[in-house]
């Protein structure tokens, strides 16, 4: 028998909410509005501090308007949801004129690299009355969503360990401004295996983190990084990346042991990242078939299929009148995690979470 492992995004009833983005960089073009072709949403416009880049972008993707400046885009009272594809430090600015108009918002992750003013950009969306989701779109992973369906299933029994275990090739040079942060992986790459460990078992008790640089980097920042997270007397679970593998060995992995079952997937993107290949996953389960083990190849990728999900899913909160999956509030806890991991490796001590303030 083969399970259902219902993991793709589920799309809300009204799926023409027009939407305008703010950002035209190689992600916009490479995911977002792939993924919103795909699923068959309105974009209506967009805006960058480059011009050209807009226009280029929108002529590609069949864009109807292109927008000079910000205050235009969200003067338009066609728009009802921006999304934001902008660095960490531009957001917190660009999140109050959103808010202040009255618009509904998806955010770039990390909501800001300054956990204080990640929670401001939270307070305002509150205050405004708006709703606000963070685009962890790595929740979608296709082997994150159906991994999340067996383990709500019971199909693993009681989970004993969880791992993401990544070596690959990164050009950091991609992304200029990534050269010149001091907190690198953790907080740009590894954010997401976070945010992903928390959907599928919750914030851990306590972490531990360390992290290096490679000989000659050009970074500044980590590029290398071990964390335990600590559940429970029984359960721990570690997310090791390595960003510096030049060999021809790379690998990105998922594994979950649990006591009546287990899980064990590859995230194909990353080993051609930004093409990539479709992810895979393997499982048993003793209340399927303690003999078997059942093996998956998707048909979805990381990019742009995943990228469905965050947008669509706060059109269904929009909808439904509901906290997006991907909240704001809930994503502090996913930079609540990150910082208690920073805190580890300078102090070289587990670190409790929750004694991360997430006050204002």
């Amino acid at each position: 028998m083969v399970f259902d492992l219902d993991y793709l995004p589920v799309l809300p009833n009204k799926k023409d909410y027009n939407i305008a983005i703010i950002g035209s960089g190689g992600i916009v073009n490479a995911a977002h509005l792939p993924a919103y072709r795909k699923a068959g949403f309105s974009v209506v416009g967009l805006t960058d501090k480059d011009p050209e880049k807009a226009r280029e972008t929108a002529q590609k993707f069949e864009i109807p308007r292109v927008y000079l400046t910000v205050e235009e885009l969200l003067n338009d009272p066609a728009v009802d949801i921006v999304d934001i594809a902008v660095p960490p430090w531009n957001q917190k600015r660009i999140v109050r004129q959103v808010t202040t108009a009255g618009k509904h918002l998806l955010c770039q992750k990390p909501l800001s690299n300054i956990l204080s003013e990640a929670v401001e950009i939270v307070e305002m969306a509150e205050a405004k009355g708006v709703k606000l989701a963070v685009n962890q779109q790595m929740r979608w992973d296709q082997a994150i969503r159906a991994s999340h369906t067996l383990l709500n299933k019971g199909l693993l029994g009681e989970v004993a360990s969880a791992s993401i275990d990544v070596s690959i090739q990164t050009d950091w040079s991609n992304w200029p401004w990534a050269l010149t942060v001091e907190g690198l992986d953790l907080m740009y790459h590894s954010i997401h295996y976070f945010d992903s460990m928390r959907y599928l078992f919750g914030q851990p008790n306590r972490i531990w983190s360390t992290g290096a640089r490679y000989p000659g980097q050009d970074a500044v920042g980590e590029t290398r990084t071990i964390s335990v997270l600590n559940y429970s007397d029984s359960f721990l679970g570690n997310v090791s990346v390595n960003h510096n593998n030049w060999t021809d060995n790379c690998f990105a992995t998922l594994r979950i042991d649990g006591t009546e079952g287990y899980v064990s997937g590859t995230f194909g993107l990353l080993y051609d990242y930004p093409h990539g290949r479709p992810d895979t996953l393997s499982y048993m389960s003793q209340n399927i078939d303690p003999n078997k083990t059942i093996h998956h190849r998707f048909k979805e990728r990381w990019i742009p299929d995943s990228f469905i999900g965050p947008m669509g899913d706060l059109m269904s909160a929009i909808e439904e009148d509901r906290i997006p999956e991907t909240s704001g509030r809930d994503n502090l806890m996913t930079l609540q995690l990150v910082h208690a991991a920073y805190l580890s490796m300078s102090e070289n001590r587990a670190v409790l979470p929750k004694d991360i303030s997430l006050n204002s």
